[in-house]
């Protein structure tokens, strides 16, 4: 565990979850809640870590929500949690509430027609395998290939998507293994001001994420709550802190439970 700004007080941080009768946890799954799998729907939690979220939501004084670039319908599978969580899904299009109401943001036409165009052009280039289609987003995976394979995909992808994100107004994102086309209007920083903006006081609050897409997160987060990078290797990043999953995860889940007893 490993402080990255000369500014942030964890111990003080700490006292104030034993203060406040409230507090907002805020997670993303891949790479953080759980290892990156070439296998996608085999990615299940690091071991402890059902059990120390159940540990958590049981404890009824903090808001656990988790953010991921997944659709809920992927996600729901893997999280086993045998309480009932907040979920947003595809970057923050798709939400899900505790008591199992869910919602799916509305998606411009415009952008929707890219993405369509996008659809097609992975099909027609044999690529399907390696796709991933969810709301209002489409992401090519090529984790587990050799480098230069991946390489190779990643560069004709980017030929066929970028005069389509920018004819149609999309994000063009790389992630961890792999490179997704999707709509602006939503994002994990929306979800998470969101989020922010519906706490009525202020609360403490953190974001647990790991690679790029986390990174708009950590930035709406500024100033707000603790920004936590969860990987096993340092990179550049707005973070405050960086924990090496799981044993670092683990501890830190451990101290916020402890904070909510």
């Amino acid at each position: 565990m490993r402080i990255l700004r000369a500014d942030i007080d964890l111990e003080s941080f700490y006292r104030s979850l034993e203060r406040s009768p409230r507090r907002l946890l805020m997670l993303d799954y891949d790479g953080t809640l759980a290892p990156f799998c070439a296998q996608r729907d085999q990615a299940v939690p690091y071991p402890g870590v059902r059990a120390a979220l159940d540990e958590v939501l049981c404890a009824r004084r903090t808001r656990v929500v988790i953010i991921s670039g997944r659709a809920l319908a992927d996600l729901l599978p893997l999280l086993g949690l045998r309480q009932p969580v907040e979920l947003w899904g595809s970057h923050g299009i798709e939400r899900r509430h505790a008591n199992g109401d869910a919602q799916t943001a509305e998606l411009d036409p415009k952008a929707l027609r890219g993405l369509a165009d996008a659809d097609s052009w992975v099909e027609s280039a044999g690529l399907g395998p390696y796709a991933e289609s969810k709301p209002g987003c489409l992401a090519l995976h090529w984790r587990g290939m050799p480098a230069d394979d991946a390489a190779a995909l990643r560069t004709r992808a980017l030929e066929s998507w970028s005069p389509l994100a920018l004819a149609h107004g999309l994000d063009l994102r790389d992630f961890d293994g792999g490179l997704e086309l999707r709509t602006p209007s939503r994002s994990k920083a929306s979800a998470v001001r969101t989020l922010l903006e519906e706490e009525k006081e202020a609360v403490p609050a953190a974001y647990l994420g790991d690679d790029q897409t986390d990174e708009d997160a950590f930035g709406a987060l500024q100033g707000r709550g603790l920004r936590v990078l969860v990987r096993p290797e340092l990179r550049p990043t707005a973070a405050d802190l960086w924990l090496q999953p799981p044993e670092e995860l683990l501890e830190f889940l451990a101290h916020w439970q402890g904070g909510a007893r």
